[in-house]
């Protein structure tokens, strides 16, 4: 009997061999590496070119992705975080303290390395005024504007008292009028640097140069011009009139372009959504010559720099007054998100200018 048994489970065992070796090969079509999916984060920060220790900076940026299995981003997010008066803040945060002093005539900041801030109408308590600006309103009827120039990165002040004419047209507005006065240089290393305001003398803050078109080309300004009058840009920034005259009110602050800071890294973020980190490696081209030559055997952006190469890796002018995608010092960032992700090694990555 047990022989019997032990016949039949030879039996059956061979026939399942024989349907085994029958079986077609199975092919197994691969979605992409595993392993991506998942939040990665990386980290840039000031004076790292330099050697300064990530613990020891006073401001860093923080690039957080979200990826699927095959390392397409789900959703980015960036963020510069800097230390104001002994605190933690982010640079995009966009919130501001605005208080206007009416008694207050605007006077002319100077230029250059003697550089001297003039007096402003304006109190202004914000992290970073790029993009920035305010008006307010007195009960008397007297107007405080101020709005951050983008190419200069001076802070422009117009005053206009009880009973101006607010059909005035923006042209007529020049910096040799006297009107639009330049009181505080809100950060350095500007594109237009004029040895002397005379030389931006018949030019109004729309026209200063080719690249102007920044401040109007979307945002709160936007189809604001030469031919403009006082009051469309005045109302612009929210401010309501009562026939030819300015309702008094509060200080009222924004930003121009698509929303200063904010708006830069809600931009990067819209580049980099519904694309595969594994083709997006950087957010700045490197194979452009004037960018890819400025990196040193170390793999450090824009110190060595050699004749024909920059300092600078991005796309501000055309973009917003302030850059959108071609940052070095975000896309170390977004490097360093990515060797988090296993896409790229350290070595890969390019250390930007902070």
């Amino acid at each position: 009997m047990k022989a019997k048994l032990y016949l039949c489970l030879l039996a059956i065992l061979a026939s399942l061999a024989v349907l085994v070796a029958c079986e077609p090969e199975r092919i197994v079509i691969e979605s992409g590496p595993a392993g991506f999916a998942g939040y990665h984060v990386g980290y840039s920060w000031s004076g790292e070119a330099r050697g300064t220790a990530f613990e020891d900076a006073g401001a860093y940026i923080e690039t957080i992705l979200k990826l699927d299995e095959d390392a397409n981003i789900l959703s980015a997010q960036m963020r510069y975080w800097q230390r104001a008066d002994g605190f933690w803040t982010t640079r995009q945060s966009g919130n501001a303290l605005v208080s206007v002093d009416f008694l207050v005539d605007p006077t002319w900041a100077t230029l250059g390395s003697e550089y001297r801030p003039g007096d402003s109408m304006f109190s202004i308590y914000t992290v970073n005024r790029m993009s920035f600006y305010a008006v307010a309103v007195h009960q008397n009827g007297t107007a405080a504007v101020t709005i951050v120039e983008p190419l200069t990165r001076y802070q422009f002040e117009m005053k206009f008292p009880p009973g101006f004419d607010y059909r005035t047209q923006l042209n007529e507005l020049t910096i040799g009028s006297g009107i639009v006065v330049p009181t505080v240089r809100t950060s350095g290393g500007a594109f237009l640097a004029p040895a002397s305001w005379d030389e931006l003398a018949d030019r109004h803050l729309f026209n200063f140069h080719d690249y102007s078109h920044v401040l109007t080309d979307r945002g709160v300004f936007e189809g604001i011009g030469g031919n403009s009058s006082v009051r469309n840009l005045m109302q612009a920034m929210g401010v309501e009139f009562d026939g030819d005259r300015p309702v008094a009110t509060s200080p009222k602050y924004g930003y121009t372009g698509i929303g200063g800071w904010k708006g830069n890294y809600d931009a990067i973020a819209e580049h980099l959504v519904g694309r595969n980190a594994r083709t997006v490696t950087s957010l700045v081209d490197w194979s452009i010559d004037r960018f890819g030559n400025a990196v040193n055997d170390q793999n450090v952006f824009g110190v060595d720099v050699p004749t024909g190469a920059t300092r600078t890796a991005q796309d501000s002018l055309d973009g917003i007054s302030g850059a959108t995608v071609r940052m070095s010092r975000e896309s170390t960032s977004y490097q360093r998100a990515l060797v988090d992700a296993g896409i790229l090694s350290e070595s890969d990555v390019i250390i930007g200018r902070f």
